[in-house]
């Protein structure tokens, strides 16, 4: 079926409801001999009469009371979702998927989002944690956050935090064999992921204890 089709049901229910084409009229905005021409086309396509008209009333035929029985409840439910999202304007609803590492994650989103959550009950946040990078289109996210380095230029970028210190911690042994690094990344394919991962945690808790904490304590 066409959208014609939709607009001219529409209009069809409207005079069956007022029993009245001037009525009908009046309250689709539209003008009484425009309204007539749809009723007829309508009834033209569907090869059916659908209203008994009189010089003093409207009245639905056996087909017309057939097609408001079937079709206007439909409708009903219709207008009353459209109002629904209509209301929603105002209030942020629905799930809003977020790809971060487990540093942003922890130290930028989760902050921020418990302060959030409470005032928008009907808004869900998943945060998939990922060291690497993802293309969050392709994996149907709806945000990433990453450090500013690791943005294509082509995505749209919003700063959501400060500038953050890096450190590079390590036992005075290992780092007097080698030369001082000049980069977090100098000594990364040396040094195993999880132990990486516990290094960024022991230092985003700033602690100074002189051992590494063991896998888990963050």
């Amino acid at each position: 079926m066409s959208g014609d089709n939709f607009r001219d049901i529409r209009a069809f229910l409207e005079v069956a409801r007022e029993r009245s084409f001037t009525r009908a009229a009046a309250q689709l905005g539209v003008s009484k001999s425009a309204l007539s021409h749809i009723i007829r086309a309508l009834e033209a396509r569907l090869g059916l009469r659908l209203l008994t008209r009189t010089t003093r009333s409207v009245s639905p035929t056996e087909a017309g009371e057939r097609l408001i029985q079937k079709v206007a409840p439909r409708f009903a439910a219709i207008t009353e979702e459209l109002a629904a999202f209509e209301a929603l304007r105002d209030k942020p609803a629905g799930t809003i998927r977020i790809t971060a590492s487990d540093f942003a994650a922890n130290t930028i989103l989760w902050p921020k989002l418990s302060k959030l959550l409470p005032k928008y009950p009907h808004l869900k946040i998943e945060v998939a944690i990922a060291p690497g990078l993802t293309d969050i289109v392709a994996e149907r996210f709806d945000a990433g956050v990453r450090f500013g380095d690791q943005i294509s230029k082509d995505m749209t970028a919003v700063r959501i935090s400060p500038d953050i210190r890096m450190l590079i911690v390590g036992a005075p042994s290992y780092l007097k064999k080698r030369p001082s690094p000049k980069s977090p990344s100098h000594y990364r394919p040396r040094v195993h992921q999880h132990a990486l991962l516990d290094t960024w945690r022991h230092v985003r808790l700033g602690t100074q204890e002189g051992k590494t904490k063991p896998a888990g304590a963050g």
